[in-house]
């Protein structure tokens, strides 16, 4: 199936890896399944050392070399779980389960045959591969806000992102709602009335409904936090 082709350039070495060359469109996603039973992720950071900390995984990704890999909202864009950074150099941990308390480092098989299965079926042709084409989109299912701020973050503004569109050349962008355009409600995936928030210069990072809610509330902690961001920026 060519959108499955694992073939990749291997007498061609990285010169500081040591290790065989893939090009980057093996690492593009091409398939998403949403993950609906509540698994997150974990991560650690270099202010907490002692502790872990958790997010909830928004959906699985297959990647065109055949890699199934965890998605979740991380700052200011859609990133796997396991290459997460952060300014206080968050790292990934693992998987969690937290219905049996189990931590896992692979993607879930049944989540592996749903994307290789989708994939095989939904068969695209190259030309048809672009950054306008989309390819699929999926429901927010975790409560993402993006904040939109001012240059001097004077103003901030969060609003719910109601869906998460793939396109041919494996972007993922955050779809929000232009209140001017909705002609009826509730807004679904797909509606005309939706834009891609990472396009709009006033869009600063991503949030889980959790910390949206703190920032919302004026909550100190929270307030602090969008603080020692805006300071790294």
């Amino acid at each position: 199936m060519k959108t499955m082709d694992k073939r990749s350039v291997n007498n061609v070495v990285d010169f500081f890896t040591g290790e065989a060359y893939q090009a980057v469109d093996d690492h593009r996603f091409i398939r998403l399944a949403p993950e609906l039973d509540g698994l997150e992720m974990l991560y650690s950071n270099d202010a907490s050392p002692d502790k872990l900390f958790s997010l909830k995984i928004l959906c699985w990704g297959l990647r065109a070399n055949g890699d199934v890999v965890g998605l979740v909202p991380w700052l200011d864009d859609i990133i796997a779980c396991t290459e997460i950074k952060d300014p206080l150099n968050g790292q990934w941990e693992g998987y969690y389960d937290p219905g049996v308390d189990e931590v896992f480092y692979d993607a879930p098989i049944h989540k592996i045959v749903e994307l290789e299965t989708a994939a095989e079926y939904y068969d695209y042709e190259a030309a048809e591969l672009t950054k306008e084409f989309s390819l699929q989109e999926i429901p927010d299912t975790i409560g993402t806000h993006a904040v939109l701020a001012d240059k001097d973050y004077e103003n901030i503004t969060l609003t719910e992102v109601v869906s998460w569109r793939l396109y041919g050349d494996g972007q993922i962008f955050g779809m929000v709602a232009d209140e001017a355009e909705v002609v009826s409600t509730p807004v679904l995936p797909g509606d005309d009335c939706l834009y891609q928030v990472q396009s709009r210069e006033e869009f600063r990072y991503f949030f889980q409904h959790q910390i949206a809610n703190r920032i919302k509330a004026e909550d100190p902690e929270a307030l602090a936090a969008i603080s020692i961001l805006v300071e790294e920026k």
